[in-house]
C-alpha cells in the first residue's frame, strides 16, 4: 500500500495575512486541486490523506467532491509547523501503508509520471527526494550584505516534493526529531544516518509563494 500525504496546512505568510494559497484560483481550479488529481491519477498512489488547515476542512471536502478525488482516505487537520502537518499526515495514514509519499499542495505543477519515478526508486532506497542541480554562482554572506566566500555549486542541489519514503523510515525519524525543526522531510532523514536518492527533475515544480509564482503556475498549466 503506498499513501500519498498531500501537506496545505501552511499560514501562507508571503501571500498576505489571512490568505490560504492552496485554495487561491489557478486557471481554473483551487491550487491544491491540481496536486490531488496528478496523485489521483497515479497509477502507483493507492490512498491520499489530505492535510488542511482547520478553518479549511469543510472547503476541503468541497474540493475532493467537485473534482472526484475518490482516493482520499482523510482528510486531517495540520498543525503549526510543516513537520507537524506531516506527523498528522503520518499518524492518520492506515496500518498497510508500506510506503509513504509526501507532497507540498503548493506545487500545482507535480505531474504522475514524477509521483510514479519517486514510488519506483523507494522500493530500493528508504528515502527519494526530487530536486535539481543549481547553476547560478552561489554565495555565501554573512552579516549584513558582505560575501564570505563562493561555494562549490557542483555539488549543491535544490531540493522539492513529491519526497517518498519506506514507512518505517520515515516513522522512525520523526520520532526521534523531538523539538527540533527541519525543513524538508529528507533532513528528518538524514539525521538518522539513512540514504536519500535524489532524482533531477527537469520539468517546472516550483512552489507557490507569492503572487507572481501564481501568475507563472498560471502560464504554465493553461
Amino acid at each position: 500500500m503506498t499513501t500519498a500525504i498531500i501537506v496545505a496546512a501552511g499560514k501562507s505568510e508571503r501571500m498576505g495575512s489571512g490568505t490560504d494559497k492552496a485554495f487561491l484560483s489557478l486557471v481554473n481550479k483551487p491550487v491544491v486541486a491540481w496536486s490531488l488529481l496528478a496523485f489521483e491519477r497515479c497509477p502507483d498512489i493507492d490512498r491520499i490523506v489530505l492535510v488542511v488547515r482547520k478553518d479549511q476542512l469543510v472547503a476541503s471536502k468541497a474540493v475532493v467532491k467537485m473534482f472526484g478525488i475518490s482516493k482520499i482516505f482523510k482528510i486531517v487537520p495540520g498543525g503549526a509547523r510543516r513537520q507537524d502537518s506531516v506527523k498528522a499526515g503520518l499518524d492518520a495514514c492506515d496500518i498497510d501503508t508500506r510506503f509513504v509519499v509526501i507532497h507540498d499542495g503548493a506545487r500545482p505543477c507535480v505531474t504522475s509520471d514524477l509521483v510514479s519515478e519517486v514510488v519506483k526508486n523507494v522500493r530500493r532506497f528508504p528515502a527519494v527526494t526530487v530536486g535539481r542541480r543549481i547553476t547560478d554562482t552561489v554565495k555565501r554572506v554573512g552579516k549584513g550584505v558582505v560575501v564570505e566566500a563562493t561555494e562549490d555549486r557542483e555539488r549543491l542541489w535544490t531540493v522539492q516534493t513529491p519526497q517518498a519514503f519506506q514507512v518505517k523510515t520515515i516513522r522512525n525519524a520523526y520520532k526521534d526529531l523531538d523539538k527540533e525543526t527541519v525543513t524538508d522531510d529528507c533532513q528528518a532523514v538524514e539525521r538518522i544516518g539513512e540514504t536519500v536518492k535524489i532524482l533531477e527533475s527537469r520539468a517546472p515544480n516550483f512552489k507557490i509563494t507569492t503572487v507572481e509564482d501564481l501568475q507563472i503556475a498560471g502560464a504554465i498549466l493553461k
